[in-house]
């Protein structure tokens, strides 16, 4: 993989997922072309593209940039209450299909280029927005359909801090794709019991089905996902 094809793929995940707040998507879902949170949103991933690059292969900013805003408004006027996770996810990937086509373009091309950061630096960065930000989105979109049943039952029996559970899944992911890199593989296994310690006075007390199987289903995606993003980030690393 080279560094051309790391570097717009670190622009994408900037711009689509850590600066790019729920209140933007929620404004430009109800104002749609109209939202000058998505000009604000194609501002962000003109900035990290044109950063990432170093300024250098400037000819693929206006078309990565011109077709993800016609690719967002497309999503913007099609996603309802019903499809919007089908519909995020067909988003993603057109997004990532234009990119893999500049990839294309650049190694057809040939063309000359300066690394605005080494290869490895930048393909671990990619994994540690992925590990945090995007796995974040990708639990949320993945159990959508448990989320507003078990509010209701945790909103009863007194709520929680405001996105607490966001930022304890970050850290068990940054810790979890830590220790894999570090081949300590049976720290993993302490951190799920001590995760598992913390939750099961809460959970035993509320004796609570739904939200006991909704925080097991999270924490297997959450271990899953960033085992298997430490896992594909040694077996990229000697590759490149």
């Amino acid at each position: 993989m080279s560094a051309f094809a790391i570097q717009l793929i670190l622009a994408h995940l900037i711009g689509d997922f850590v600066f790019h707040p729920d209140t933007w998507v929620q404004h430009k879902l109800q104002t749609k072309i109209r939202s000058k949170y998505l000009y604000y949103h194609m501002g962000v991933h003109i900035i990290a593209l044109l950063l990432l690059l170093g300024f250098k292969n400037l000819w693929a900013v206006p078309i990565i940039i011109v077709s993800h805003y016609l690719i967002d408004l497309g999503k913007l006027y099609t996603t309802n209450a019903k499809n919007y996770r089908w519909v995020f996810t067909l988003d993603q990937l057109l997004h990532l299909g234009v990119i893999f086509f500049v990839i294309h373009l650049h190694e057809t091309l040939e063309f000359d280029f300066q690394k605005f950061f080494d290869t490895p630096t930048l393909l671990f960065i990619t994994f540690l927005v992925f590990v945090t930000f995007v796995s974040a989105i990708m639990m949320r979109m993945l159990l959508a359909p448990y989320i507003q049943e078990v509010q209701k039952d945790d909103e009863a029996e007194g709520g929680s801090l405001k996105d607490a559970g966001r930022y304890i899944g970050m850290l068990e992911r940054l810790f979890v794709f830590g220790f894999i890199l570090l081949d300590q593989w049976a720290a993993i296994g302490l951190l799920i019991t001590a995760k598992s310690v913390f939750r099961f006075g809460d959970l035993n007390k509320g004796k609570n089905r739904k939200l006991t199987e909704y925080v097991l289903i999270g924490t297997l995606l959450s271990f899953g996902l960033a085992i298997l993003s430490g896992v594909l980030y040694l077996y990229l690393l000697p590759l490149i």
